[in-house]
């Protein structure tokens, strides 16, 4: 019991310093490195709860995918930082109700499980067909039977978010040289290149 107490608030002490760190680095580079600490202190969480399934989530698809999909966009693209916080304040009261938002839905979860702890964890005892499965048994059943239809909604949800990023982060450079493959196509003899070989001392 007590080396449980112990990682638990071990695991959830790093989580929140790393999660203070995201968003109070100045580096981006080191948010990015924060945030995958917290993912990774988070899976430990999720491990002492005995949710393996979640805990493996976070490591290989946020850690092992999206922390450094971040990561290399931050490392490798040239982004302005200074130019993105120019329109802060105009964005200021979207943010802040997106917050109060969240600290409303935090506040209710939080007074629903403090009055009604044992509605909650009624909800979350699995059904009698699934109880002799284990966790990431019951997870795939239910989430290929019951709930397809959402699973590959959000699957087209996710696909749509990743084509309008890369829309969105694509730029091109005028001075950058780009290959246009139509007009490759599209030559002919009088604008290609010939090539000739020339002896050695002789020239054209």
């Amino acid at each position: 019991m007590f080396l449980t107490a112990f990682f638990f608030y071990l695991f959830a002490g790093v989580t929140v310093a790393s999660a203070f760190m995201v968003i109070a680095s100045r580096n981006p580079v080191h948010s990015v490195l924060f945030l995958i600490l917290a993912f990774v202190n988070s899976a430990g969480l999720f491990i002492l709860l005995g949710a393996e399934y979640l805990a493996m989530l976070l490591v290989v698809v946020y850690v092992g995918a999206v922390a450094v999909l971040f990561l290399f966009v931050v490392m490798m693209l040239d982004v302005d930082f200074t130019e993105l916080r120019q329109g802060f304040l105009q964005y200021l009261p979207v943010g802040g109700l997106v917050g109060v938002v969240l600290l409303i839905e935090l506040l209710l979860g939080i007074g629903a499980w403090v009055i009604a702890p044992d509605l909650i964890a009624q909800g979350a005892e699995p059904t009698p067909a699934l109880s002799e499965l284990s966790n990431i048994e019951a997870i795939g059943h239910v989430l290929y039977t019951k709930y397809v239809f959402f699973f590959q909604v959000a699957g087209l949800v996710l696909l749509v978010a990743m084509i309008g990023a890369i829309v969105l982060t694509l730029r091109h450079k005028p001075y950058a040289k780009r290959q246009d493959i139509t007009a490759q196509v599209a030559r002919t003899r009088e604008t290609a290149i010939e090539v000739r070989k020339v002896e050695t001392g002789k020239g054209i």
